[in-house]
């Protein structure tokens, strides 16, 4: 299990950054730096987004527009990791290791 989720973050991983070098994103002149700082402030906004399928209602309409949301959360997600150099699968594999050990109230 373990290298199915590394393979499929690493490729993921991959195309993000395939993407934000053809947006020229990457480059020193660029006007969308990417830097950790401005990657944080981009991914809370588009986890607004996302709550804002379930804004005055219990449930999402459109799974579709839904699903868009939650692909920019985890791109921007996947991109901080890996400026970051995070390995976000090792991270989520020890935050599990140390949610199972915890006890909620």
């Amino acid at each position: 299990m373990r290298t199915n989720m590394d393979d499929s973050l690493k490729a993921l991983t991959e195309a993000m950054h395939a993407f934000v070098s053809a947006k020229g994103w990457y480059a020193a002149e660029s006007a969308k730096p990417q830097t950790p700082k401005n990657l944080a402030i981009s991914l809370v906004l588009e986890a607004s987004e996302v709550l804002e399928h379930f804004q005055w209602r219990d449930q999402h309409v459109d799974q579709v527009a839904l699903a868009s949301e939650l692909a920019d959360v985890l791109l921007y997600l996947l991109q901080i990791a890996s400026i970051s150099e995070i390995d976000l699968a090792q991270a989520v594999y020890d935050k599990l290791q140390h949610n199972y050990k915890r006890t909620w109230e």
